[in-house]
């Protein structure tokens, strides 16, 4: 059965491109717009979580610790997929619960490698 991966970002664009290059690889993808969509959605359970930092509504650390806070989404991989590069930032990701760290824009092979690491 294929992984299921959710990715998360504001941008219609940047959520196509995640979702083609997931899906070709043979992923199942949900996507969502932002953190409140996302957690919404949650309510099925997904392998992995891809996420923007900056979003309207609620950001993806928000999401992080939220996701973190509920047992099935405890111990999933979730990645800060961010146009934010600084080491404050990564900081604070990884101790709101983020499992990496990918700076936009994003090779669809970059992206890949990190997602197989990760699942295994």
């Amino acid at each position: 059965m294929a992984k299921k991966i959710m990715t998360v970002d504001d941008s219609a664009s940047v959520r196509q491109m995640v979702a083609f290059t997931l899906k070709d690889a043979g992923y199942d993808v949900v996507e969502a717009v932002d953190g409140q969509d996302a957690l919404g959605k949650l309510s099925s359970p997904v392998d992995m979580i891809i996420t923007d930092l900056n979003m309207p509504n609620m950001d993806g650390l928000e999401l992080i610790r939220q996701a973190r806070g509920q047992s099935q989404f405890k111990f999933i991989p979730i990645i800060m997929l961010t146009t934010e590069s600084q080491a404050e930032k990564k900081q604070e990701g990884k101790q709101a619960g983020a499992t990496g760290w990918i700076v936009k824009p994003f090779k669809p092979e970059q992206l890949l490698a990190v997602v197989k690491k990760v699942l295994g």
